[in-house]
């Protein structure tokens, strides 16, 4: 396991760059134009961002992008 030592500012910069890109994911894969198979590591991708909110964020916070549907995360 890896240790990490950041302040607050820097942890609220961290929580903001991940719902950023999380954001970010759930717009593309709405978009039809892309591939499913691209679509799959998207999700892979934001399952991983996922775990490292819940590492900086609230848990309110990362109650707002728990997928809501099934198919699309």
């Amino acid at each position: 396991m890896i240790g990490l030592l950041v302040n607050e500012m820097e942890q609220k910069e961290m929580e903001y760059l991940i719902k950023r890109e999380l954001e970010e994911i759930l717009l593309d894969l709405d978009d039809t134009r892309i591939d499913q198979m691209v679509k799959s590591a998207m999700r892979e991708r934001y399952r991983l961002l996922f775990q490292l909110l819940r590492r900086v964020a609230s848990e309110q916070e990362c109650m707002k992008y728990i997928p809501k549907r099934k198919g699309n995360i």
